[in-house]
């Protein structure tokens, strides 16, 4: 008796740690937000990220567990808090061993694009794993709300999940909010709405920080995504989604996924010390100021859990440098060719991934493992590369991983996994932009995490946290099972007593 007495007085204990389920639950994500800038500009912030900063439960030390650390893989990890070896989401873009063509996170040929000009679509169908917001669907009869919305069309689906409402992203050429066939066969009426409006229109021919933003291009929209007016359009499409979905007003709770684009791609273009990406936060926090003013109105900020992140960080230039990015499909090229003859040995290369040809190293009739030995280490050889990994390394049930290793090998999917990886020294990148992320390395791991609302403790946390984290600590407090991967811990140091 007195056993169960004690089993009764824990149960309700841990009952009473979870904060209350909210009626709403809404993820933000910047993108390309380092961890430092929560603190370099903290002064400057008086909106949204002051809000948050005060209100919230802020990490200190929360980070990317894997590599490489780019836009559609953490966008996988947030709400599936699965390693990308799991989630089968590896790159932005990859070569797909089966069609033999490059595809990318979300490309789905078998849907088209609804609004804008049309054209093929995206979905989820390459996530191999469930997401919180499909968690939420299953044990609720379907009834939740999960809606993901960015100018990326990777940033919009991949944290809502398979199960999800809709996904609502930025068409460049268009200016447009578009979806596609995989959620619906027409937009609803208030993103038609939205779009005939024409609110990124206003944006073309406006000058910021010295920049104007063309009236006329080649693909009309595009700079507009690259300044601080992507974000505000982001912004002000998720609270017509609030208002108009009616989130947080339903018997059962919602989830609103919004990824900030704009500060990643003002990242790569000027960089992490830049006057630009400093104007790009400042208009996010000005951003995020409104919506949860929005939030407050429709729904009571006290209704909602808010998580703030970041999907990665970006290198600054430091004092390394920066090479072309063909320089490594052209490094390998050679190195075979020298050894084995005359072929186009690389199938593909995107950002650290490098893919070989299958069919002319059958045709010479050489070992695939031999192949990629001699691929890695002509890449040892180059100037600035710290590392180099073959896929027979990563498989290897035997190898001992230190910390660097284990990251990458956190990152490695026997599928869909590259034949080649490597590593750039500290602060050197193998790019075509001016600045870029995708390492090991804190500049592009360290995150900002913040969790605020009702039954939340606000403060500073100095504990160790991983973005696999967020999935699972959501799942506890909607009182969901966690995602089927999901690899993380519960946050229960945030959680008021």
């Amino acid at each position: 008796m007195r056993r169960f007495l004690l089993f009764v007085l824990l149960a309700a204990s841990l009952a009473a740690a979870t904060p209350k389920k909210p009626k709403l639950v809404l993820v933000i994500v910047v993108d390309q937000c380092r961890y430092d800038y929560m603190t370099r500009y903290r002064a400057d912030f008086k909106g949204g990220f002051d809000r948050l900063l005060k209100n919230g439960a802020s990490f200190t030390s929360a980070h990317d567990d894997f590599f490489p650390s780019l836009t559609a893989v953490a966008h996988a990890v947030l709400l599936t808090g699965a390693m990308p070896s799991a989630t089968g989401i590896i790159g932005n873009e990859w070569l797909d061993r089966k069609t033999g063509k490059p595809t990318t996170s979300v490309s789905d040929t078998e849907t088209k694009t609804i609004g804008g000009k049309g054209g093929t679509g995206s979905s989820p169908h390459l996530l191999l794993v469930d997401t919180v917001g499909d968690q939420l669907k299953a044990a609720n009869g379907g009834r939740p709300r999960v809606i993901g919305i960015s100018c990326k069309d990777r940033s919009a689906i991949l944290p809502a999940g398979h199960k999800a409402d809709a996904a609502f992203w930025f068409d460049e050429n268009t200016g447009e909010y578009v979806s596609s066939t995989y959620y619906m066969t027409a937009l609803p009426a208030w993103v038609k709405e939205f779009n005939s409006g024409r609110p990124a229109a206003e944006y073309l021919g406006v000058t910021w920080l010295g920049h104007q933003i063309p009236k006329t291009a080649t693909i009309p929209y595009k700079a507009i995504s690259s300044s601080p007016f992507g974000n505000r359009l982001t912004g002000t499409m998720a609270e017509r989604a609030i208002a108009s979905e009616q989130l947080g007003k339903h018997d059962d709770p919602d989830l609103l996924s919004v990824s900030f684009s704009s500060t990643d791609y003002v990242g790569h273009d000027y960089g992490p010390d830049s006057p630009e990406e400093h104007e790009a936060l400042l208009e996010t926090d000005r951003v995020l100021d409104h919506l949860f003013q929005i939030v407050d109105r429709e729904v009571g900020l006290s209704n909602v859990v808010v998580v703030l992140t970041a999907d990665h960080g970006v290198a600054p230039r430091g004092a390394g440098g920066r090479f072309p990015l063909t320089i490594i499909k052209d490094t390998v090229q050679n190195a075979l060719t020298a050894k084995y003859g005359e072929g186009k040995w690389v199938a593909g290369n995107w950002d650290v991934l490098v893919y070989l040809n299958r069919d002319l190293i059958a045709q010479k009739k050489l070992e695939v493992s031999e192949v990629n030995a001699a691929a890695a280490e002509a890449l040892r050889k180059l100037p600035h590369i710290a590392r180099a990994y073959t896929r027979e390394q990563l498989l290897d049930p035997k190898a001992k991983w230190g910390a660097t290793g284990r990251l990458i090998r956190n990152g490695f999917n026997p599928e869909r996994g590259a034949d080649v990886v490597f590593l750039p020294e500290p602060y050197w990148v193998f790019t075509d932009s001016q600045y870029t992320h995708g390492t090991t390395y804190d500049y592009d791991t360290h995150i900002p995490l913040i969790f605020m609302g009702s039954g939340i403790n606000a403060g500073t946390y100095k504990q160790s946290a991983r973005s696999n984290d967020i999935a699972v600590t959501l799942a506890e407090i909607l009182r969901v099972p966690k995602p089927s991967a999901a690899v993380g811990r519960v946050l229960t140091e945030i959680f008021a007593k």
